[in-house]
C-alpha cells in the first residue's frame, strides 16, 4: 500500500479526488459525448458522492483495487478530467481516462496519461499497464497508439452495450517498451 502522490506537469495537477470537484465531476460525466462510450447513460451528483465515498486512496496500490484519480489544472485546481486506475495485481495496471469536453482536443489526456505512466513504470515499477477501449472510440485507441501502446485485441461483438453488441479493442504497454523516460 502506498498513497498516491501528487504528480504535476508543465500545466497539471493528477492528484486523489476531493470533495469540491464532484460537482464538475458529475457535470461532465452527464453529458451525452462523454457518456457515449461509458457504462452509464446518466450520471449524478449522487453517483459521483457514492463514487469518492467508496474510495481509500490510503490502500492505493492494492492489487484488485480501482482509483479515481483527478485531471486539475495546475493553476487554478479546476477539475478538467479523471484517470481510472486498477491494479490488477502485483505488477498490471488498467487505466481508462476522460476529459471535459472543453478541455478536449488539448493533448491534457496525452500529457496526463504519459505522466501517469512515467511514475507508474519509473516508480512503482511495475511491468504492464493495459487499457481497453470500444473500437468506436477514435479519439480514445488514437491516444494509447500515439503514447506507444500496442493493439493486443480486436474483440468482436464482444460486449452488449446500451442496447446493441459492441467490439473492443485491447492495448498494452511493457515497462521495457515506455519511450518516456
Amino acid at each position: 500500500m502506498m498513497i498516491f502522490p501528487v504528480l504535476k506537469t508543465q500545466s497539471l495537477v493528477i492528484r486523489a479526488f476531493e470533495k469540491k470537484d464532484l460537482a464538475t465531476f458529475s457535470e461532465y460525466r452527464s453529458q451525452d459525448v462523454v457518456a457515449k462510450y461509458q457504462s452509464w447513460t446518466s450520471y449524478t451528483y449522487q453517483d459521483a458522492v457514492e463514487l469518492f465515498e467508496s474510495m481509500d486512496y490510503s490502500t492505493f496500490g492494492t492489487a484488485g483495487n480501482w482509483y479515481q484519480l483527478a485531471i486539475a489544472s495546475l493553476t487554478s485546481d479546476e477539475l478538467i478530467g479523471d484517470l481510472a486506475v486498477h491494479f490488477i495485481d502485483e505488477e498490471q495496471i488498467e487505466i481508462g481516462f476522460t476529459v471535459s469536453p472543453q478541455h478536449q482536443g488539448q493533448n491534457i489526456a496525452t500529457e496526463a496519461v504519459s505522466t501517469f505512466l512515467r511514475y507508474v513504470f519509473d516508480e512503482l515499477n511495475k511491468h504492464r499497464v493495459v487499457a481497453t477501449t470500444d473500437a468506436k472510440n477514435t479519439a480514445s485507441y488514437r491516444l494509447l497508439e500515439k503514447l506507444s501502446f500496442r493493439r493486443e485485441g480486436h474483440f468482436i461483438q464482444n460486449i452488449f452495450f446500451k442496447g446493441e453488441w459492441g467490439d473492443e479493442y485491447q492495448y498494452a504497454l511493457l515497462r521495457s517498451e515506455q519511450k518516456f523516460t
